[in-house]
């Protein structure tokens, strides 16, 4: 029973270090404050929309929180663009902190310019896949992360016939939906816009848009291996072992502190 409970048959768990679930906690702060914010904003849209109102030029700018303020409204809509503008106000405010730390953690980061070199990419963005991934070098492959991050299709089939699903949506959410953030800006680059659109033409534009993102954790991967790779020292060189003539010199001079060879005294001969 022993010998059965080997290490090798256990897949080894990875254990985020505390820095990095830090990062995650902050990172996943934002991005929650970011959709109540934009909650907030269609409440009161659809409040317009009930009374036939609406700002094709905005109504969270100066002159749109002017047109808010004089728009006539009944006594409970009132009170419920007022609420809604006060909170929009409060949660800024939190947001622009987020966002100034997240500014001076990228700075600080070498690998969040090796990610920004990808198309769709910023800084917000790059923060997110090396907060969601963690260590690279715990991933063999880049299909090895893709898989893990659920973006990867599920296959159905027999010995002879394989039938492709939708993604298998397991692991991080967080990875996933950013990655498909940055896919929508990505697509229209030359470097995928030719891909994504032969993809959108046989399978549609939300799987072509899921292969982009699958495209973009693919370069992420590799940018990241080469930057562990160059950050790593360098090989130390063993010096190659000395053979018995290296404790002389060149010529035959004797080396200081070393005794010469002799000759080997000759056997005398026998006359018997």
């Amino acid at each position: 029973m022993a010998q059965l409970l080997r290490a090798d048959l256990l897949p080894e768990a990875w254990i985020a270090p505390p820095e990095v679930r830090q990062l995650r906690a902050l990172l996943r702060h934002r991005i929650q404050l970011v959709r109540l914010r934009t909650l907030l904003r269609n409440r009161i849209h659809a409040v317009l929309a009930d009374h036939g109102h609406d700002r094709p030029a905005g109504c969270w700018s100066g002159p749109g929180r002017d047109w808010l303020a004089w728009l006539p409204l009944p006594a409970a809509s009132r009170e419920v663009v007022d609420d809604g503008l006060a909170l929009i106000d409060a949660v800024e405010v939190r947001i622009d902190r987020l966002d100034w730390e997240v500014v001076q953690r990228a700075r600080s980061g070498p690998r969040v310019k090796v990610l920004t070199q990808l198309p769709g990419v910023g800084p917000f963005t790059a923060l997110v896949i090396l907060a969601e991934i963690g260590d690279i070098t715990r991933f063999g492959s880049a299909r090895k992360l893709a898989s893990w991050a659920g973006l990867t299709p599920t296959v159905r089939g027999s010995d002879r016939v394989a039938h492709y699903g939708h993604i298998s949506k397991q692991g991080s959410t967080w990875l996933r939906w950013v990655l498909c953030e940055a896919a929508q800006t990505a697509k229209r680059s030359p470097q995928f816009a030719a891909g994504y659109q032969a993809i959108a033409n046989r399978r549609g534009k939300k799987i072509a848009t899921t292969a982009i993102a699958r495209k973009l954790l693919t370069r992420a991967w590799h940018l990241l291996t080469d930057a562990e790779r160059a950050a790593l020292p360098p090989p130390a060189t063993t010096p190659a072992p000395q053979s018995r003539r290296s404790s002389q010199t060149r010529r035959g001079r004797q080396a200081p502190g070393e005794l010469e060879d002799q000759p080997e005294p000759a056997t005398p001969r026998s006359n018997n």
